[in-house]
């Protein structure tokens, strides 16, 4: 059974203040208040694993959490929305992305999208920028307890559709953190990417 144990490791503000590359790591990213931490907590069944808020932005660093001792899951700053100055965003954005530009132990990026709204310009730029850098990555749609079924069917159309002009082919997976749907294929993914698999 994967996910036994879940650790807070450290909040590193940049990538020089990032631990050992010594795991293999799965990071979380996506817009301020689409739901990292939570949905954090309910992939390690945690329920105070990452801190959650309701104020965007509550995420400022990179935030490692080590599972069953074999890899991290990395909570991202989220970007758009959060109420901070400029020049601090700026600063979350270069850091970021030489995160997934430079670390040599990153797997794998999860890229949150609320699955309420369609995908963001921001989104979308997010989308073409890993794309062309040639990195794996996933999308998960988050949220999903509050669409209906034919809703949720819509907003899946949309996000593939995004996908497929822009010639992407990735995993996307529809999730909630509330009512654990998807939950399962997100850490069976994270695990077959980690090389973890029980």
């Amino acid at each position: 059974m994967a996910f036994n144990t879940a650790t807070f490791i450290t909040s590193a503000p940049s990538l020089a203040e990032c631990p050992p590359e010594t795991h293999p790591e799965v990071c979380f990213a996506g817009r301020s208040n689409v739901g990292k931490s939570s949905l954090i907590n309910r992939i390690t069944n945690r329920k105070k694993l990452a801190r959650t808020s309701n104020t965007p932005g509550k995420t400022q660093q990179m935030n490692y959490y080590e599972i069953d001792g074999s890899f991290y899951l990395v909570d991202l700053p989220g970007f758009g929305f959060a109420k901070v100055p400029k020049k601090e965003r700026d600063r979350w954005g270069r850091d970021i992305r030489n995160y997934l530009l430079k670390r040599g132990t990153l797997e794998l990026v999860l890229h949150l999208v609320d699955s309420r709204h369609d995908p963001t310009a921001l989104d979308e730029e997010f989308f073409y920028w890993m794309a062309t850098k040639q990195k794996p990555f996933a999308v998960l749609m988050t949220k999903t307890d509050k669409l209906s079924g034919n809703k949720l069917a819509v907003s899946q159309k949309k996000v593939r559709s995004v996908l497929k002009e822009m010639n992407i082919d990735v995993p996307v997976i529809a999730c909630s953190a509330q009512t654990g749907a998807g939950i399962d294929e997100v850490r069976d993914l994270i695990l077959e990417f980690t090389n973890s698999n029980p």
